[in-house]
């Protein structure tokens, strides 16, 4: 019943099948792959912050510009504390609440974006305690600067005057007449009794929506090793029986084909009981 199997159109299916299990599965097992090396980048990037945290910090300039590599190492500067700005909607330990962020005029030229500490509620000027005065030195991690809509960095505008929707460069340039270095850093203890921002790992390293992309991607291509595997068995079951109804008689449809003369076997009783055109 199944040599029909061995026919031209059947070998093509078969081949294509043999083909498609086998791609299917090295494209789902490499999906698979990338997203195990993004989980193992990610583990990567918060073991470096974590030990970053054990280094002795040096001079910022030295760690310019922020990397993969510098990102979360101990940098360390001095100058004078002068502007500062609230960061809403930042959220610590599950709690809502915003960053203050003060800048640090260094003797470069250039100011520095840091960030002191967090507060809960909603940003209050009045609230955030007043920078210290006087030449300060600041320690803590060294952070690449922030793109609103990536890394869990809501993307804010309209914001009222004293507050920012991101710590970057490219937004505090039009709040303050200075250069801001491509960078900023979170105290590893908050000032003024504030409580201190941890570090992040640098962005693309995460597990973010590529990673999940890689792992929906792997559960399609698995699923269509069984979808290829499937068809291939209802083509089968399909085939064997149409070959199976043609052997019985049996029309596409499902009806009967009388057998060659047996309709003019059943007429003839009707024919002898009829009687005959001169009445005999």
């Amino acid at each position: 019943m199944y040599r029909f199997l061995l026919t031209p159109r059947w070998w093509g299916i078969n081949v294509f099948v043999l083909l498609a299990i086998p791609f299917c599965i090295f494209m789902g097992s490499w999906q698979l792959g990338r997203f195990e090396d993004r989980v193992d980048n990610h583990r990567g990037a918060e073991d470096d912050v974590v030990a970053g945290r054990q280094e002795k910090a040096r001079p910022l300039d030295t760690l310019l510009p922020v990397d993969k590599a510098t990102s979360g190492r101990q940098a360390t500067a001095s100058g004078r504390y002068e502007e500062q700005f609230l960061v809403p909607h930042r959220d610590l330990d599950g709690r809502p609440g915003h960053y203050v962020l003060t800048l640090l005029h260094t003797g470069t030229g250039k100011v520095l974006p840091v960030v002191r500490g967090w507060l809960p509620g909603d940003p209050e000027p009045a609230g955030a305690p007043a920078p210290p005065d006087g030449e300060v030195t600041v320690t803590g991690a060294l952070q690449a600067s922030e793109t609103p809509g990536s890394n869990g960095v809501p993307a804010l505008s309209g914001l009222p005057e004293g507050q920012t929707g991101a710590i970057s460069s490219a937004s505090l340039v039009n709040l303050v007449p200075h250069d801001v270095y491509d960078a900023w850093i979170t105290l590893n203890q908050g000032d003024s009794g504030m409580r201190a921002v941890p570090a992040v790992a640098p962005g693309g390293t995460g597990l973010d929506i590529k990673a999940f992309q890689n792992l929906g991607y792997t559960a399609e291509w698995f699923a269509f090793v069984g979808f290829v595997i499937f068809m291939w068995f209802r083509l089968v079951r399909r085939e064997a029986e149409l070959l199976r109804d043609t052997e019985l008689g049996l029309d596409p449809a499902g009806e009967t084909k009388p057998e060659p003369g047996r309709r003019q076997e059943q007429d003839r009783p009707e024919q002898q009981g009829r009687p005959s055109p001169s009445g005999v």
